[in-house]
């Protein structure tokens, strides 16, 4: 068998289980849905993080535009990237038996940037996108409809001194989704809300119904700190946790460690491994 039928077999295999929606049951853990996001592995290429999302206990994966794909390769992640690299990507997922569920943080200018993306995550089977373009929440809103894969705002560390960086706070998010379609909804990321001088815990309360996925990082302290292991830090994760029990979060949780980029992978098990130990 040619290397290039070889590959679309088993992307053909692995896509034919593919919906946009739900994440397929047989992929929970204690519960959870839970995997790692790819920026983790930003110093290794997609085919390598999808390895190491493996080594560390996750089952599925967040990928972001911009990191190469493979080895030896000058392809990159995103939502232009060629067929026959698609099928590459998934036929990878697929024998490494990581799901692709997420793509982001991306950035979309105009209505049709946002069809392009949506159609992409659509092509790989993803249950969401993860952006912080809230100007455009009609067109996505419109794509989320028409394709049915979620859309989900992200925030990074914000405060009021710079008005113009508005999504950083959970009740300007709350703002824009809250009379949008349910797949339109919120990215809750622990860790950028305590760069913000937030309390986790009460940001999810702020957005209860419409937190479509997590990204799930501790911090050394509020502010401009470091991250660090997962529940040593000041985020209360084990209460975020029996917050998103008690409202039925359904998506799945992205593991970020934004430290010791060369060799952040036991991090990444020691926060799945806490996420495990709390069952839904």
């Amino acid at each position: 068998m040619k290397p290039i039928r070889h590959l679309c077999l088993l992307a053909l295999a692995f896509t034919a289980t593919l919906h946009a929606e739900p994440i397929p049951e047989s992929l929970r853990q204690n519960g959870w849905f839970i995997g790692a996001q790819a920026y983790t592995f930003k110093e290794f290429t997609t085919f390598e993080a999808i390895a190491k999302t493996k080594e560390a206990g996750g089952n599925m994966i967040e990928i972001y535009p911009g990191q190469k794909m493979k080895p030896g390769s000058d392809v990159k992640i995103h939502h232009t990237m060629p067929e026959e690299a698609i099928v590459e990507l998934l036929a990878e997922c697929g024998r490494q038996g990581i799901r692709p569920v997420n793509y982001g943080v991306v950035p979309a200018n105009n209505a049709e940037e946002v069809n392009k993306i949506m159609a992409f995550a659509k092509r790989l089977g993803l249950y969401a996108v993860c952006s912080e373009s809230t100007e455009q929440i009609a067109a996505w809103e419109k794509a989320a409809i028409e394709t049915d894969v979620k859309v989900a705002f992200h925030e990074h560390g914000g405060s009021m001194s710079n008005p113009k960086y508005k999504v950083w706070h959970p009740l300007y998010i709350r703002g824009v989704v809250e009379s949008r379609d349910e797949r339109v909804g919120a990215c809750a990321d622990l860790g950028h809300w305590c760069t913000s001088n937030l309390k986790p815990v009460e940001c999810l309360r702020v957005l209860e119904g419409r937190i479509v996925s997590v990204h799930l990082k501790d911090k050394a302290d509020f502010g401009n700190a470091a991250v660090v292991t997962v529940g040593t830090g000041v985020v209360d994760v084990k209460a975020c946790l029996e917050e998103l029990k008690k409202q039925k979060f359904d998506g799945h949780i992205s593991i970020e460690h934004e430290n010791e980029w060369k060799d952040n992978v036991p991090q990444v098990k020691a926060a799945i491994d806490f996420v495990k130990a709390n069952p839904k």
